[in-house]
């Protein structure tokens, strides 16, 4: 069986750990609010109905492309493709070219980010692995202008970075949402991940300061995962809705946990 990611790419072990997608989803909430094609999200109802379902939905279909056979990832990046012509068609303009490159983008820096803050620095190599592989999407997608590697697409995010954001009256009311549904406290602890993990243009753009109590948080977290209390601890802080689906998206084995854990717990 041909696998769209190989096994033992680095890619797997991104996306089959929950926490690390969790830093992804609040990394993406922040980029999200800031996007100038935002507007195509508020135009369905269905980003300020229900913000975290929206986004949520968006990090499921990357993650079960990349735990799907090679026929069946196309076959999701097809439906996907299909569903954004849906939309363009009930509106009758069509999604910007860069805005799906944008998404794209937020799925290669924020799956590097993530797993650099949660577990270990990546290899320029794994870091090229992470590209190929949501560039892969994008071509399947038919998405043009995607950049040739990693060294172009990190020139590219940059160009992104400066010309695609904007704090608009959109930023505002979906941050209004994300409190709404999350409670304080909750939405508190998002921005405290926000700050640590978003470029910082977009910190800059969503005022979010540039130091973050997770940077006292983050080592007391780790610590417990070598020790496996973690998941108590992630139970408590996330929407009762939202547990059962987290857990599913843990598919790294516990007996994966090594001695060598102890000795990263607390590195940045």
């Amino acid at each position: 069986m041909k696998w769209f990611v190989k096994e033992g790419s680095i890619v797997r072990e991104i996306w089959g750990n929950a926490d690390t997608i969790l830093f992804i989803f609040a990394g993406a909430s922040a980029e999200f609010a800031l996007n100038k094609s935002v507007d195509w999200l508020y135009f369905t109802g269905r980003l300020p109905a229900d913000p975290l379902g929206r986004l949520f939905s968006t990090v499921s279909y990357a993650r079960q492309i990349v735990f799907s056979e090679q026929n069946a990832a196309l076959k999701a990046i097809e439906q996907i493709g299909a569903i954004h012509k849906g939309v363009e068609e009930k509106r009758g303009a069509r999604i910007p070219d860069s805005a799906y490159r944008d998404v794209l983008f937020m799925l290669v820096d924020y799956s590097i980010r993530s797993y650099e803050l949660l577990e270990r620095n990546l290899t320029e190599d794994e870091k090229a692995d992470v590209f190929e592989v949501f560039g892969r999407v994008g071509e399947g997608m038919g998405i043009p202008g995607l950049p040739l590697n990693y060294s172009d697409w990190e020139v590219m995010r940059q160009a992104h970075l400066s010309e695609n954001l904007i704090k608009s009256n959109f930023s505002v009311d979906l941050y209004k949402q994300y409190r709404k549904h999350l409670g304080l406290g909750r939405y508190l602890l998002l921005k405290e991940v926000q700050t640590r993990i978003a470029p910082q243009r977009v910190k800059k753009l969503l005022s979010l300061g540039s130091w973050s109590l997770l940077s006292v948080i983050l080592p007391v977290y780790k610590l417990m995962r070598v020790f496996r209390l973690h998941k108590a601890m992630r139970d408590l802080i996330l929407p009762t809705e939202y547990i059962s689906q987290i857990v599913s998206l843990d598919t790294r084995r516990e007996d994966n946990w090594r001695e060598e854990d102890l000795r990263t717990s607390y590195s940045s």
